[in-house]
């Protein structure tokens, strides 16, 4: 928000980079603390990188080209174990795509902690590019980039984004670039990006759900066409029974559900949240079904209307993303920084609207509630999910009404 908004909020510039300042410089601190240890094992006791050692044994079974390795838990451990030592005893469960391992067949080459120092510095490229290209096409915040930038650094999902040494910055790349596409009316191209995200389909469900229930032909073809392209790449390298043995696991996902969130506390989309709160499990995923079904339709209705601002509409798409996702990890929640820029950017000069006191709060729960995560191991109330339903629901119910006020009309 503006200086001048001073009376109609407490969300200042000067209040969110001191905010910004005080969550960052705590994190980064206990962080590098943690991990400035010999060896590959921090204060803790936990493997440093966390799922990157996953990634890395994909990166060692495509170099030795060892498909019916890639979901073999037992053989993964080993072949882990024999590369890194101190990784013994580890396993993951093996659940992405086939390609994928193929992405991270280069780092193998490397030892581990260069391996997982270059995946770091990539994706904090990815990541702060990604905020950086979006802060670009937000007139209104060119002045506040020194907030903007201690905001991107100290964003909580970031921050989890490098401690897990997850993928998702790759994710935010392909939303951000689909952005963009969107913006130059490159729809075919947006589609390409979009379907990019074969590589974590979790994240491509309600896109997927979304444009082809919209009728937006150009983007569904061009999202088809490269997510087949990834998945026929897979099956060129490693054969047919690869991507038959990766469906048969996601046919099996719900009875790995336990090993594959053992911090349930840590996820935050609406079937966590639903099988938190009620300890009824058909219940829960009736009401996840329920709920995902409005978003989805919120959403939906949003993109049928051409004349409404892209700059609510893909915001809106980011957060059905997170809320829909079947399984959606603290780390995947910095695809939401493109919403957040774009949204504070009309906050900038609405700060008067009806809409803006209650969006911008919201905004900034978004922001730190991540932070709160851990409390609904006692509680069983996600409330980053509550806080995201509310800011997609916002934006639904004032579409008109800001599509009027908004500066930009793409």
């Amino acid at each position: 928000m503006t200086d001048r908004a001073n009376s109609e909020s407490w969300l200042t510039s000067r209040r969110l980079r001191a905010h910004g300042l005080i969550v960052g410089v705590a994190l980064w601190s206990i962080y590098i603390w943690t991990i400035a240890t010999p060896g590959l094992r921090d204060r803790n006791g936990n493997f440093k990188g966390t799922d990157f050692l996953h990634f890395y044994t994909l990166g060692l079974v495509s170099r030795e080209h060892r498909g019916p390795a890639l979901y073999d838990m037992k053989t993964q451990s080993e072949l882990a174990a024999a590369k890194v030592p101190q990784s013994a005893g580890i396993s993951y469960l093996p659940l992405y795509p086939p390609q994928v391992s193929i992405l991270f067949a280069p780092f193998a080459h490397l030892s581990y902690p260069r391996a997982l120092a270059l995946w770091w510095l990539l994706s904090a490229a990815a990541y702060f590019l990604s905020c950086y290209w979006t802060w670009r096409a937000c007139p209104n915040l060119q002045v506040h980039r020194v907030t903007v930038a201690i905001g991107a650094a100290a964003f909580p999902a970031f921050f989890h984004l490098i401690a897990w040494g997850q993928t998702s910055a790759v994710a935010l790349a392909c939303f951000t670039a689909a952005y963009f596409c969107l913006r130059s009316k490159r729809n075919f191209f947006a589609g390409v990006f979009l379907g990019c995200l074969a590589f974590k389909p979790q994240l491509a469900l309600a896109a997927a759900v979304i444009f082809v229930a919209a009728g937006t032909g150009k983007i569904v073809i061009g999202a088809a066409l490269s997510a087949a392209a990834q998945f026929l790449a897979g099956i060129i390298y490693y054969g047919a029974q690869s991507f038959r043995d990766w469906l048969w696991m996601l046919g099996n996902l719900p009875s790995a559900m336990p090993f594959l969130e053992p911090k349930s506390y840590q996820t935050h989309c609406l079937r966590s949240f639903w099988s938190m709160l009620i300890p009824w499990p058909g219940l829960a995923l009736a009401l996840y079904g329920i709920t995902a079904v409005i978003v989805l339709a919120m959403t939906v209705s949003l993109w049928r209307r051409p004349s409404a601002s892209l700059n609510f509409r893909f915001p809106a798409l980011l957060f059905a993303t997170v809320l829909v996702a079947p399984h959606l990890t603290v780390y995947d929640l910095v695809i939401l920084a493109p919403a957040i820029l774009l949204l504070t950017d009309w906050l900038m000069i609405n700060a008067r609207a009806a809409l803006a006191i209650p969006l911008g709060t919201l905004l900034y729960l978004v922001y730190m509630l991540p932070l709160l995560g851990p409390l609904a191991r006692w509680t069983h109330l996600q409330l980053s999910v509550i806080a995201m339903s509310a800011v997609l629901s916002l934006i639904w119910q004032n579409t008109r009404a800001i599509q009027n006020d908004s500066p930009v009309n793409t």
